[in-house]
């Protein structure tokens, strides 16, 4: 255990930390999975708002570093791309 003060403080810091990174994941990933349903469904206007959605979450967390933000890049460009793909 932390014998110091300021060691004791950043444990406490840690797992709070860690209890908002999860929720924030989380909240990604469900994200995530509704664009990919909504786009599977074929229904553009819903995908389109959860896409929206989805970008402005996932980008946050990106920037916080709770996500990678290349792997952010990645999904909001795969996803974009399928919803397009809709169109045609």
């Amino acid at each position: 255990m932390a014998t110091h003060k300021s060691a004791e403080k950043r444990a406490r810091q840690a797992v709070r930390r860690n209890a908002v990174n999860t929720r924030i994941e989380s909240t990604v990933r469900t994200l995530e999975k509704k664009v990919r349903e909504a786009i599977k469904a074929s229904d553009k206007s819903l995908a389109g708002e959860l896409l929206k959605d989805f970008m402005s979450k996932a980008q946050k967390a990106g920037n916080k570093g709770v996500v990678h933000y290349k792997s952010v890049s990645r999904k909001i460009s795969r996803l974009s791309q399928q919803l397009q793909s809709l169109t045609k």
